[in-house]
């Protein structure tokens, strides 16, 4: 059997996927220039403040 003819549309269709596909492969080289976060350090140890400081919730009476 023969192929149909292009038609304009998938001329048009396929400027699109080009772009969004050089689009993609420019958004992955950005990410993967950036660091690893192999060294970014340890833990937080005192994430949420003292202990000392902690809110005690008491009952209304009355």
């Amino acid at each position: 059997m023969t192929e149909p003819a292009p038609s304009p549309a998938d001329g048009e269709e396929d400027d699109t996927k080009r772009k969004f596909r050089e689009a993609l492969e420019r958004k992955q080289a950005q990410a993967r220039s950036g660091s690893a976060h192999e060294n970014g350090g340890g833990k937080n140890l005192h994430a949420h403040g003292p202990a000392a400081n902690k809110r005690t919730f008491r009952r209304k009476s009355g």
